[in-house]
């Protein structure tokens, strides 16, 4: 399959899937009340595939390189931001675990896309 569009991305896909995930789970009652904890994990989700589709659209590798770096960056952001979540009990432990294990797979993606176009530049 030859890739023509952002969206025939697989990191793109998962990243996507993760950030409509996180707006649904942070419309519980606990998450809903804490604006601005809720609104920066919403903003940091959805930089995750915008930065992916962002980096592509650039049409250089380098500049898609940076934009994926910017991404992975942005999923260490959520993975704490969802930890700090889980400790105040915003998140049911499945969440977590599920929110956590997505974010542990899309970063290993991500570094060996890095990884592949770093080294077929």
């Amino acid at each position: 399959m030859s890739l023509t569009t952002f969206r025939d991305l697989e990191i793109w896909k998962i990243s996507k899937d993760l950030a409509v995930y996180i707006y649904r789970i942070t419309e519980n009652e606990l998450f809903k009340k804490d604006f601005n904890l809720r609104d920066q994990v919403r903003r940091t989700a959805v930089s995750i595939p915008s930065n992916i589709a962002e980096g592509y659209e650039r049409n250089t590798k380098k500049d898609f390189i940076r934009f994926l770096y910017i991404s992975k960056g942005s999923l260490s952001e959520l993975q704490t931001q969802i930890e700090i979540a889980k400790e105040l009990n915003y998140l049911k432990l499945g969440e977590f675990d599920k929110i956590e294990s997505i974010c542990q797979r899309l970063a290993g993606m991500i570094t060996n896309f890095i990884r592949y176009h770093d080294e077929n530049k």
